[in-house]
């Protein structure tokens, strides 16, 4: 049997040099979060607006607020979101994609057969079977399959943070939804109360202009206010419904506006620990995503670079033909063959070199984004953690502003009874009362949402 002998590569020291450089520089997680934070500014140890506890972030927030029916809507939510079954579709695609590139690393084996009959018309024809065995394998010496390989596994990798990221936002916007159709239920409650008291007001004021005890101008007042609540009260039902239809698309139901919600707002839980802001680069599941994406970009630059440098593959196989079934596998027909190819780049018109400035923009691009995605998060929660205090201290002083005007519109009402003033008066602070109570539901519920936006900010768990 003839030996085969594999034919010799010469490469230059510069070419070599650069070959082990790219093969070695398949970028590593730490290499590309050092290269991602890079882009951030000096991030301080403690939070600017920090009126929480520094501790270890809590997860199961959902939970903190002891609602039954909350929890089992984020189940269901979970469940059924039309957005989040995407997102896991996307998540199992990219797993396919790196499964695939992954492939590239191994031999390929393939089997062809056929049959041919040929002949001259009137006369006798032959036959011919053929069978062979193809396997070829590309010697990945500059780690440029490696680095396609790695960067379809980051990418993976952040098609899965970005789920964690759509499943934690989602249950946030199930709780904040939540609460608007609980405080639009409230808010019609009391609009329904204004139009039954100016109701009841315009049926004494009707009494007492026929018994010549009411002007006309108050008559018309009356009546006046008495319309601009029914108004109200109607445009306060429909945003009632509208609020239940946008928390049941959520839910992935038909939007018929029948969800069944709680008829009071929950209390706010006490502040969660805030942590320090170095720690929600590492927790926050969308900070994760940009951070993995940075080190795709690493690996689709190897990756470009390699792809310049020249590739090697081995060949093999082997195949038989007769013109007889059980003669095709005798070994007198069978033939076989060994090879190695070398394909290197000379001219592509520039097509290499610009993939490469592309890979290189693509990096830059995403260590920009890595940066703004991170400045954002320090944003959303030292703007939650000051929106915490302003709530507070907006809900105190509205509770007082209610009290007070329920006192004075008690006072004003007997007086009116005496005869010491107008109604006028009366329907004046009445006016204030209700908005007075509206305005208190609104900062209620305003920080029950901002319990949840900062628990999602500081990359808490909702389960």
């Amino acid at each position: 049997m003839k030996r085969l002998d594999w034919p010799a590569l010469k490469l230059s020291p510069l070419t070599l040099g650069g070959a082990l450089l790219l093969t070695a520089c398949v970028s590593s997680r730490e290499e590309a979060a050092t290269a991602a934070r890079s882009s951030l500014p000096e991030t301080p140890d403690v939070w600017a607006a920090a009126q929480a506890a520094v501790g270890d972030v809590q997860v199961g927030w959902i939970d903190a607020f002891e609602d039954e029916t909350l929890r089992a809507l984020v189940r269901e939510a979970q469940e059924n979101n039309r957005d989040l079954q995407a997102a896991a579709a996307n998540v199992e695609r990219s797993w396919a994609l790196a499964r695939q590139a992954g492939a590239a690393l191994l031999p390929s084996v393939d089997l062809a057969a056929g049959a041919a009959q040929s002949g001259i018309v009137g006369e006798s024809s032959s036959g011919n079977l053929d069978v062979s065995l193809q396997a070829s394998w590309e010697v990945d010496i500059w780690g440029r399959l490696r680095a396609g390989r790695q960067a379809a596994v980051v990418s993976a990798e952040a098609a899965e943070a970005d789920l964690r990221y759509a499943q934690h936002s989602l249950a946030a916007a199930v709780a904040d939804a939540y609460f608007v159709a609980i405080e639009a239920g409230l808010q019609a409650n009391v609009t329904r109360e204004t139009f039954e008291a100016l109701t009841e007001t315009n049926r004494i004021v009707t009494v007492q202009y026929e018994n010549g005890f009411a002007s006309s101008e108050e008559l018309a007042l009356s009546k006046s206010d008495l319309a601009t609540a029914q108004a109200s009260l109607a445009a306060a039902e429909g945003s009632q419904r509208d609020a239940l239809r946008a928390l049941e698309l959520l839910l992935g139901r038909y939007p018929a506006a029948d969800v069944q919600v709680r008829e009071s707002l929950p209390g706010v839980p006490p502040a969660p620990p805030a942590g320090v802001p170095s720690e929600i680069l590492e927790r926050r599941p969308d900070l994760i995503a940009a951070e993995r994406r940075v080190a795709a970009a690493f690996n689709s630059l190897d990756q470009a670079r390699a792809a310049q440098l020249p590739r090697i593959s081995l060949t093999a196989g082997a195949g038989a033909s007769s013109d007889q079934l059980s003669s095709l596998l005798d070994p007198g027909n069978v033939a076989w063959s060994l090879g190695t190819n070398l394909l290197a780049p000379i001219f592509d018109g520039g097509a290499l070199a610009a993939q490469v400035e592309a890979a290189t923009a693509e990096q830059q691009g995403a260590i920009a984004a890595y940066g703004q995605a991170a400045l954002n998060a320090f944003k959303e929660v030292e703007t939650s953690l000051d929106q915490n205090v302003v709530l507070s201290e907006r809900q105190a002083s509205l509770s007082v502003a209610a009290a007070q005007a329920s006192e004075a519109l008690r006072v004003f009402q007997l007086r009116h009874q005496e005869g010491d003033i107008q109604l006028l008066d009366v329907l004046t602070v009445q006016r204030r009362v209700f908005s007075a109570e509206s305005s208190l539901l609104s900062v209620e519920r305003g920080r029950l949402e901002q319990w949840v936006n900062l628990n999602l900010a500081l990359g808490g768990s909702w389960e």
